[in-house]
């Protein structure tokens, strides 16, 4: 857990010193943080996570790399049907939705297309379906 949380750490700095905008490994690659409250612990929690603009709302998608289980920001964002996300230079209000169906299979197809590591995921998940989850915006702050 503590080399999750250094990571995450090192991608939130260099997020907010590029203005959104990360080098490293995510160099162009569209990150936003996502900020949730902890289903259990009711403790706030910030995450870096891959998104894409689908309309009006930002798309994320709950992949942990394929992992057999869902993240934890994807809990705390079924316990709490609202969230902030921070983007490029800019933080915004965002309503919650998980889609499913059809629109989510579509949505993940074009994002997995993009981005091949997510087709992977996809693989590696087995029975789990990766959670698609739609972040409406609702007001900036």
């Amino acid at each position: 857990m503590a080399d999750t949380d250094d990571f995450n750490a090192k991608i939130i700095a260099d997020f907010r010193a590029t203005q959104g905008h990360p080098g490293g490994p995510f160099a162009g690659t569209p990150i936003l943080l996502l900020h949730t409250i902890g289903a259990r612990t009711g403790t706030p929690r910030i995450n870096p996570v891959v998104y894409a603009e689908d309309g009006d709302r930002y798309v994320v998608f709950a992949s942990y790399a394929g992992a057999p289980k869902d993240p934890a920001w994807y809990h705390n964002l079924k316990a709490h049907s609202e969230a902030k996300i921070e983007i490029d230079t800019r933080t915004l209000a965002v309503r919650v939705d998980e889609v499913t169906g059809a629109e989510r299979d579509a949505i993940y197809a074009r994002h997995a297309a993009k981005y091949p590591a997510f087709a992977e995921y996809e693989a590696k998940a087995g029975e789990r379906t990766i959670p698609v989850i739609a972040l409406t915006p609702v007001s900036a702050t």
